[in-house]
Order: C-alpha cells, then structure tokens, then sequence
C-alpha cells in the first residue's frame, strides 16, 4: 500500500519550546488514521504543518507526493481540511458556500456546478441547497464543512475533533459518512478526544504526548500494552470502598456503588477473591463480567492523563495546540 503522508523529524517549536518535537509517521493511502492526544499534545500543530498553514522548524513532509516545504501549493490542491471550527459563512446558502470554495481552489467553472450537486447529494444536503448556512444545525453544518474540504477533489482530509459539540445522532451520522469517504478512495486524517470514535473508526491510530509520538498501531495491538483483564461483579448493595480494598492483592481496584472492577492479571483468582468476599459480607453477586481492556485504558496507561481528566477534556471540547 502506498502512502499519502509520510513524516519525516517534523518539528515546530514556539519561542524556543517544542510544539512538535522531531515526529516521524506514516500515512497509508485509504486508511483513516487517528491522531490522539491531550490537550497541548501538538495534535492541531501537525496538521497545521501538513496542509500548510505553519512551516515546519525542522523536518519535513511528503503529502500525496509532494514535499511540504518544497510544493505547498501542489499539497494545498489535493488536500481538503475541515477545522474544529467552521471556516464557511453564515449569510450564505450551502449551496453559495460550495461555489465560494470550488471558485477558491480553481475549479474549473464547466466542472463546479455538477460536481457541487453530486456533493450534496452525497451527503444528503440536496434538499438544503438554499438554506443560509447559519440557519442550520450543528451537524448538518459539519456535513456541509466536510463537503466543501472536498469540492477541489481533494485526495486527503483532515479533520480536527469533527464529532464536539455533536448530539449522538449527528455524531453517528457523521462517522457514518467518513467511512463512505474511505470506500471511495479517500484517504482520513482524524484528531478526535472521543477515544471510543477512534477505536470504531480508524485503521490504525498514532497517540502523541508532550509533541513527541509514543505509540502507532492497530486499535487491537493498541489494547495490548495493557496487559491485563477487567473483571467486574455488580452487588445487590453497595459496597464500601474499605472491604473493596481487601482485593488490591490482586491487581487496581475501583468501586462505584454496587459494582466493583478489578484489573487483574489472574481472572480465577480474582472471581474467587469476589466469591469470599460475598460470602463474608452477606451480599449477593447480581451479575460477573470479564472484558478485554479499552482503547481508552490504553491511553490512560500510554499518555498518564487519568479517565476523570479526559472526560473533562470531551465536555470541555478545549482546543489542543
């Protein structure tokens, strides 16, 4: 498989301070490739190097064939980026915002119109046409964003956190439609803090921390630096934290109510350990579960940014350099 991105030592630094410190990746052609990370991890930097938007202090990038310092102009033709925030204008139509971009990137004028159509047929806009683009939802306006990343007949797009802010309906409808992207040949470059979005939607996944790249793989190899079970048992009464840790022998343990979960690296012994404990207790076992651990385990245990801290992250959608 050939590839759309490769990175070689990119590197930006700010006021003498690292953002992006001397990364190296590749991107496969029709892939979508996840870029995970804190805020402040470098995550939006890259992309800004990528496309062209910040110059690289050192290193350097080929994007669809082209160097990054050398051929801008030809990356920005083939590349189409869609911001956490909109970049398209309010008091136009969808359609008027389309022709605007398709007019931007030099389309040629016997080519916008058709191609335009066939955009937001695609994405199921049609009927919105003659909508202003301030008038319509959150999600509706994501759809419209990406479609005009791809009105030039981009083979690369960037998305950064594409799905915040998203209801659960617009968020699927949306992943939904950057797998149909895939199929057609279209190679994804997503930044998401919805780690479970990474974990359905990518094919492999690059986790940067402090500007530097810890880890690059498939979601399931990603699963296996944490090297142990969760077992987790629900109790027909809550449980004190204090009898709970009388299982620490065994591996981290949490409690939450009526459930316990213990990370473990011995199952038997753990669900016996449960057993004992109920028994000694006078509580009765509602229900055991055994399960594989997270990608978001993984990055906890790659990044050290704890579950409460990225949970606070997605609410806050906070902007990462």
């Amino acid at each position: 498989m050939q590839n759309a991105i490769e990175a070689s030592s990119l590197t930006k630094y700010y006021n003498d301070l690292p953002a992006v410190d001397h990364i190296s990746f590749n991107v496969e052609k029709e892939e979508i490739f996840g870029f995970l990370g804190p805020n402040g991890a470098g995550k939006t930097t890259t992309i800004r190097m990528l496309v062209g938007l910040t110059t690289p202090s050192e290193g350097t990038a080929i994007v669809n064939g082209y160097d990054i310092r050398e051929k801008i102009v030809e990356v920005k033709r083939h590349v189409g980026v869609v911001p956490e925030t909109s970049n398209l204008y309010d008091e136009l139509t969808v359609w008027q915002n389309l022709l605007f971009m398709s007019r931007l990137y030099h389309v040629p004028k016997q080519e916008r119109k058709t191609r335009i159509r066939s955009l937001l047929k695609t994405f199921e806009l049609w009927d919105r046409r003659q909508f202003k683009f301030g008038r319509l939802s959150k999600g509706l306006k994501r759809r419209v964003t990406v479609a005009a990343a791809l009105v030039h007949d981009s083979d690369i797009v960037f998305l950064d956190e594409p799905t915040t802010g998203l209801d659960v309906i617009s968020a699927r409808s949306l992943r939904g439609l950057l797998n149909e992207l895939k199929k057609t040949g279209i190679t994804v470059f997503l930044t998401t803090h919805y780690i479970e979005e990474a974990d359905q939607l990518c094919d492999r996944i690059a986790i940067i921390v402090n500007g530097k790249i810890v880890k690059i793989a498939t979601p399931e190899s990603m699963k296996s630096v944490v090297n142990t079970q969760v077992v987790e048992a629900s109790f027909d009464s809550p449980i004190k934290s204090a009898i709970a840790m009388g299982l620490e022998a065994l591996g981290e343990v949490e409690v939450e109510g009526c459930m316990v979960r213990l990370f473990t690296k011995d199952v038997s012994s753990a669900i016996e350990a449960l057993t004992i404990l109920s028994k000694e207790h006078r509580l009765k076992i509602e229900y055991v579960n055994m399960t594989r651990p997270s990608l978001e385990d993984a990055f906890v245990k790659l990044t050290g940014v704890a579950s409460d801290v990225m949970k606070a992250e997605k609410e806050g959608g906070g902007r990462q350099s």
